[in-house]
């Protein structure tokens, strides 16, 4: 894989700080601080707009759910589908992890 222009080891050491996080809280503390409240918004409606383009939701009613504009979505679309594959590998983990969850749920 090529270097790519925003591969340091800034980037790589905010990775390091994002990977030890334990667990919805530390991370909800961290990212607070690290960001602004609208761009923590911003982030979080990009990756609502990946999970609703994974579930093959119209163009239209992303626009309506999230307020991201044609652009943004088509944007989050292309990374999508010929990006690096982070969002498929997180959405992937996060379908595993929810599947889990609710078996575990089913099983009590």
């Amino acid at each position: 894989m090529k270097q790519e222009m925003w591969a340091s080891p800034e980037t790589d050491n905010l990775f390091s700080a994002i990977l030890s996080l334990k667990n919805l809280d530390e991370s909800r503390r961290f990212f607070r601080d690290l960001l602004t409240e609208p761009e923590l918004a911003e982030f979080a409606n990009r990756w609502k707009v990946a999970q609703l383009l994974s579930q093959k939701t119209p163009y239209s009613q992303i626009e309506k759910e999230t307020r991201m504009s044609s652009t943004t979505i088509a944007r989050i679309s292309k990374w999508l589908t010929n990006g690096m594959g982070g969002y498929t590998l997180a959405l992937n983990k996060l379908n595993h992890h929810h599947h889990q969850s609710t078996s575990f749920e089913e099983d009590s």
